[in-house]
């Protein structure tokens, strides 16, 4: 594997984390067993949630569920890095690019790089859908992959799957803009996951076939 080749933004929903703990691992497997270099964007899950009930019952501002909902992300990337030895918490693009370097998955801790950023906005229009595309548009030449719960049409545009529900309201217009080449992928698509990443065939676990779409510009 070599960090110059362009990685591959890999958002894995924290939803994955509150089914089954079997399809958590065999994606996790996939991940850890990639030849090309990736980064893993971790979704908020469980933790975003209780973010989402605090701004209900506290009155809290959008600026203010927004910084915590990034600590959610901290917290199921904290999670995934332990599961996985190959796999490293990291903050910047800097310290990312080493981890690629060194063979290692940066898992992206997003606090630093987006409280902050004027790119995006700072409420609930944006999840780590959009924060995955806006690391994918920062590193350059990166493509982004979203790992979802639920079944996924492979040939929805962005726009319809935010419609859906399926992808937050920011994820299309940052893909547009940056010209990134994008796949969601649901249930059942582990194998797709595998072909993208280049991962070692016996970490593939057995999936249903599926016709296969390739990354996607919209």
């Amino acid at each position: 594997m070599t960090a110059k080749a362009a990685p591959v933004v890999v958002k894995l929903g924290g939803s994955l984390a509150e089914g089954e703990r079997q399809r958590l691992s065999s994606i996790l497997q996939i991940v850890g067993a990639a030849t090309r270099p990736c980064v893993v964007v971790p979704g908020g899950g469980a933790f975003a949630d209780a973010v989402r009930d605090a701004h209900r019952s506290h009155g809290l501002t959008q600026a203010v569920s927004h910084r915590m909902a990034l600590l959610a992300m901290h917290q199921t990337g904290m999670m995934l890095a332990a599961m996985d030895g190959r796999l490293v918490c990291v903050e910047t693009l800097s310290v990312i690019r080493r981890a690629l370097a060194e063979g290692r998955i940066p898992v992206w801790m997003p606090l630093k790089l987006s409280a902050d950023d004027a790119h995006i906005t700072h409420d609930w229009k944006t999840t780590s859908d959009a924060l995955a595309a806006r690391l994918a548009e920062r590193l350059g030449r990166a493509s982004v992959v979203l790992v979802k719960s639920c079944p996924v049409d492979p040939q929805a545009t962005a726009g319809a799957l935010s419609r859906a529900g399926i992808v937050d309201a920011t994820f299309p217009k940052i893909v547009t803009r940056a010209k990134l080449d994008w796949r969601v992928l649901g249930v059942g698509d582990e194998g797709e996951l595998a072909e993208l990443l280049g991962a070692e065939t016996r970490a593939m676990p057995p999936t249903a076939s599926r016709r296969r779409a390739a990354p996607r510009k919209k």
